[in-house]
Parts: C-alpha cells; structure tokens; sequence
C-alpha cells in the first residue's frame, strides 16, 4: 500500500526545483512512516540542485527535517504512532566502529545510504512509477516519508517543529562544530566565515561555550547584521577589507584560538587557518566543490602547532545532542525563533530555494 504525497523534486541540475505529487509507500521491518510537519531549506540541498553535491537525479530534497510518527513497521522500538521526530540525516546502525566509539556521524551505514534506505530500498515513486532518491536517506521535503528507524530522534513534543527541524542539520552542524568538535574553551578568541545558517549556528556555539571574542566574517551587511543578533561581538565584511587575515589577526590581537570554514570553499579554508594564533585550530565546516584545494605552510604546523580539522555533522551524536540543543532553546540560550527569517508553503518550494541561493535568509523553512 502507499499514500499520496507532495514532495520537492529536483529533476535538472541548476534548473528550479519542482513540486509533483509523489507515491509513498507504508513502512515495512524497521521502518517508519512520518506526517512531516516543516522542514528547513538547507545550503546542501541548494547544493544537489547544482551538482556541488553529486546525487543521482531525481531527487527527493529534504533532510532538516520534523514531524510526527503515523505508523511504525515491524521490529521498530523506541517509536509510536504519536511521537514527534527529528531526521538525521546520517544513519546510525549502532554497530560499526565508529558508532561503537561516540562518532556516528561517521556510521558506516549512513555513507552507503545516501540515496535510499539501508540495504537499498526505496520506498517513493512519482506518478509515472518511476522509483524517487532521497537526499541523505531523509527525502522530508514531503508530506510523508517513509524512513529508517536508524534516521530519526524522538523529542520532546512541547518543541514547535518549524522551530526543532533546525537542529537536524543547520543548527547541529555549526553548534556542534563549536561544542563537539573545536571543544571552544571559555575566554578565547573564535572567528566564524560566513553567516549564513550553519555559521550563525557556530557563532552561537562559541557564544555558549564562553568565547569572549566572537567574530564574524561575511560579505552581506544584512547577514553581519544576523550574527551580532546571534551572538557576534565584532564583525568584519570580507568585501570592504584588502587582506582579511590582517584584519583579523590585528582584531584578535595576534590570532584567533579557534575559526570555522562555514562557506565551503578552499581559499576560504586558507583564511581560516591563516587566522590563527600559535596552537590554534581551523575547523572546516562547509562543504566545498571537490575540485577545490586548501594549501598550508607545513612547517607551521610543527612550529606553531596549529591544527586543521574538519567537522561532519558538528561530530553530532544526535540521540543525545538533539535533546541537548532542545534543552538549551528552552532554557532560552539557543536562538531558534530568531534564525527563522521565513517561512513557506510546499507550494512556495522554488521561492524558498531562490532566496536561500540570494541569500536573503537566516533561515527558510516549509511548513506543511
């Protein structure tokens, strides 16, 4: 059996997005059907649309996702009809290595299921029949979906869910980057580039953590403007300066502790690292083109103990950190109202991903 619902599709690369009706069908062992109630317009999703992200075509879009549970396949534990859900959109088995060493967000199930379900299985059609890819085993750019057990975290009802879906990628991501990662230690100096969605996360990650200096590195005054709201004590426009490193170097008084790469590109990359102080360490966030390459002095790295790291997911172990931020938004130390710029129809899909690629949001985000 299945259900009938609308989904955004991307069909072409770098052509708009399309919203068709869809066939979802019911959840079989392990699996379980989602009512999506909002899901957030990520930068990776404007990234499949135009291959920076090489995913198979077509595709369903989504992975930011937030809903209530409809009905649950054979074997699921720990979800019921009723229960309100956040998509990982990095499976956890339980099994492999690294989920058996804190580190899921490297499971080795989640990078053989980035298309479908594990094993394969796919479990939408359009209305030709023809099967649908989901975009990182998610696809929740639809009314329903049907996942994974292994890619969904139960929270706490009381949360709105246009609000939650963005710790399932976004706010996860640049917060966990901070928290998880770099470990950002009370009283030191952080730079972030770029403030859009995963950036403004970090800064609010080094915020959290205690940074006394939090800096922000962009060329949108509209988006600066985003990260002094989140947490930024100072902020640079990238446009205006000659040299940002300089900028920044003499701004931090001789380098940062710790700087975040939230853009996605190698020279970026570079400035990060450039940045740093003696034993600082560069966090490369974003998620670059594959033809991009980032150069290093590498007696620096021995001489001045600088370290370059990347973070997949903020190192997120979700079943336990996706609570933790919804604790942290509760109590009031996490903006999440404030990262909403707008929200959007399913039917509004192509205007979503239009201002995401203009760069008119903090955050977009469809409600269903």
């Amino acid at each position: 059996m299945s259900i009938q619902s609308k989904a955004v599709v991307c069909r072409e690369l770098n052509a708009p997005v399309v919203v068709e009706t869809i066939s979802v069908d019911k959840p079989q062992a392990g699996e379980v059907l989602v009512e999506m109630k909002a899901c957030g317009v990520c930068h990776s999703d404007l990234s499949a649309t135009n291959g920076t992200i090489g995913f198979p075509l077509p595709l369903i879009l989504g992975h930011e996702g937030a809903g209530v549970v409809a009905e649950v396949g054979e074997g699921v534990t720990g979800l019921a009809p009723g229960d309100h859900v956040l998509t990982s959109f990095v499976s956890m088995c339980g099994r492999c290595r690294f989920c058996q060493t804190g580190r899921p967000q490297l499971c080795d199930q989640g990078a053989k299921t980035l298309v479908t379900l594990p094993g394969g299985a796919q479990r939408t059609r359009d209305a030709a029949g023809t099967p649908l890819n989901i975009f990182s085993g998610c696809g929740s750019m639809s009314q329903f979906q049907t996942l994974h057990q292994d890619n969904l975290v139960k929270i706490d009802p009381d949360v709105p869910l246009d609000r939650a879906a963005l710790i399932g990628c976004g706010v996860m991501t640049g917060f966990g980057a901070a928290a998880n990662t770099a470990r950002v230690e009370a009283g030191s100096r952080t730079v972030v580039f770029g403030a859009g969605g995963v950036g403004l996360s970090a800064i609010q990650g080094c915020a959290v953590c205690g940074a006394s200096q939090v800096v922000a590195v962009d060329t949108s005054a509209a988006k600066l403007e985003f990260a002094r709201q989140m947490g930024a004590t100072h902020t640079i426009d990238a446009s205006q300066e000659e040299n940002v490193v300089k900028a920044l170097r003499k701004l931090t008084d001789g380098g940062a502790d710790y700087a975040f790469e939230c853009v996605g590109h190698g020279e970026i990359a570079e400035q990060a690292y450039g940045s740093l102080a003696k034993g600082g360490t560069a966090v490369i966030v974003g998620v670059a083109p594959m033809s991009h390459k980032t150069s290093v002095r590498t007696a620096q790295l021995t001489f001045e103990e600088k370290t370059l790291t990347g973070s997949y997911f903020g190192s997120a172990r979700p079943r336990q950190d996706f609570p933790r931020l919804i604790s942290l938004y509760k109590g009031g130390r996490l903006k999440l109202d404030e990262l909403v710029t707008r929200t959007y129809s399913i039917d509004e899909a192509p205007q979503a991903f239009e201002d995401l690629e203009k760069g008119r949001n903090a955050r977009g985000v469809i409600v269903f």
